[in-house]
């Protein structure tokens, strides 16, 4: 195994764990984070021309919004989720649009829309980050 094969290997391992022993509240910050991160990527791939690159990045990037989208509860019921979930919609759009013309100002505006959410999230008191979804309710 070469440096570089141990260190994704590595790599694969510390975020396995990270999820595994993650509580839901740190679960959700890691879709941020990979978000994130994923756009980045997206970004430095487009101003590389790496059309491929930034495909299978922007494709990542919108599995993240999916799962997002998925971890709302009560859509019907809660004006937050359904805000959300329309933010995360349009998100999305954002991100095939940025694939399609290879935009950078795109996934700048989808990073930024993301930002403020996450940021948020991680100011929610850690007695609160191991809630069931009865207890939150």
């Amino acid at each position: 195994m070469n440096k570089k094969s141990a260190i994704a290997q590595y790599q694969s391992v510390d975020i396995n764990s990270a999820v595994l022993n993650a509580s839901p509240h740190k679960l959700i910050s890691l879709l941020f984070e990979g978000f994130l991160k994923r756009v980045m990527e997206a970004k430095g791939s487009v101003e590389r021309g790496d059309k491929t690159s930034s495909s299978t990045a922007i494709g990542k990037a919108i599995a993240i919004i999916g799962e997002l989208q998925a971890s709302l509860r009560n859509k019907e019921g809660n004006e937050l989720s359904q805000q959300l979930d329309g933010l995360y919609d349009y998100i999305n759009r954002l991100l095939l649009q940025a694939g399609r013309e290879q935009s950078q100002d795109k996934l700048d505006e989808a990073a930024q829309l993301i930002i403020p959410i996450k940021e948020s999230w991680d100011k929610i008191p850690a007695e609160y980050h191991n809630l069931s979804k009865n207890q939150a309710n």
